[in-house]
């Protein structure tokens, strides 16, 4: 049996520098806090609170702290919550993903113009929200062609259009040439991470010659689930896992005469899971 491994699965840069500055921060000590998970994957969660440091979930949970440091988490938070962090005296460490920022200054750079604010993402999702906070009052998120096809600007303003930075580049694709055909003047700021590019394409290498396919990432990760939705559509024999523990209860209704095993994982998992589950894939002969 051949098992593929994605080059580009695990940690991409964001992550990698938001984890290893959390991690920093808790060899000081002291009461160390993340507004919301840091990433999103469960694994690393658990781990941090080990050392200590905690989870505020709400901005309410934030209003109530006295002391402490607060750090941002990779996806970003809205406006407000530096504000609140400020005003309280907290110590503020931001570790958002510098490409996640720099959607920030663009909107907002565009919203102070009087531009229309185009998202494309997932509005519920803790990144969408925060470019939500930058981009004013003339904002409009979509995730589908539909949606792109009835959207109708506020005012004759110039269209802005962004995307979250994990968002699925085909359909990214196919939204822009919709908004192209509209009689308005669109500025298209491609703000899909690179990286997500890659792992995407590499995915659709993988699954379009994979017998079965692995995604690995964390329950609340829209980038990995992206990848599932991805390699699904290429190889019906897809399975999505958070852990080593998960795959172990799915594995046996994967197909045993699998020729070729593909892997891949989303950019919030740490490598020893990928490790771990391919450890087990080549050694069970799935």
């Amino acid at each position: 049996m051949e098992v593929i491994v994605a080059k580009s699965a695990g940690f991409c840069f964001g992550v990698k520098r938001a984890v290893d500055m959390v991690f920093e921060e808790a060899k000081n000590g002291g009461d160390i806090y993340t507004y919301g998970p840091i990433i999103h994957n469960e694994s690393v969660v658990k781990e941090l609170s080990e050392k200590g440091v905690r989870v505020l979930n709400s901005r309410d949970e934030l209003e109530k702290l006295t002391s402490g440091t607060v750090i941002i988490r990779s996806h970003g938070v809205e406006k407000e919550i530096y504000d609140i962090i400020r005003k309280k005296g907290l110590k503020l460490v931001d570790a958002t993903c510098p490409f996640v920022l720099k959607i920030h200054k663009t909107v907002e750079a565009e919203a102070q113009k009087g531009s229309n604010i185009v998202i494309t993402g997932d509005r519920e999702h803790p990144e969408v929200k925060g470019i939500i906070s930058f981009a004013g009052k003339k904002v409009t998120v979509i995730n589908s062609v539909k949606e792109a096809d009835i959207y109708v600007a506020e005012d004759e303003k110039p269209v802005c259009v962004v995307s979250q930075t994990t968002f699925n580049v085909n359909k990214f694709k196919d939204i822009i040439e919709i908004f192209k055909k509209k009689e308005y003047s669109v500025n298209v700021v491609n703000t899909i991470c690179s990286a997500t590019q890659q792992r995407q394409e590499e995915a659709k290498n993988i699954a379009s010659k994979a017998d079965c396919m692995i995604v690995i990432g964390g329950a609340s990760s829209s980038n990995s689930r992206k990848l599932y939705e991805i390699c699904q559509g290429l190889c019906d024999n897809t399975v999505f896992v958070q852990t080593l523990e998960d795959l172990v209860s799915q594995s046996f209704s994967l197909s045993r005469s699998s020729a070729c095993v593909g892997i891949t994982a989303g950019a919030s998992t740490p490598n020893y899971i990928i490790e771990e589950v391919q450890r087990y894939v080549r050694g069970n002969d799935i």
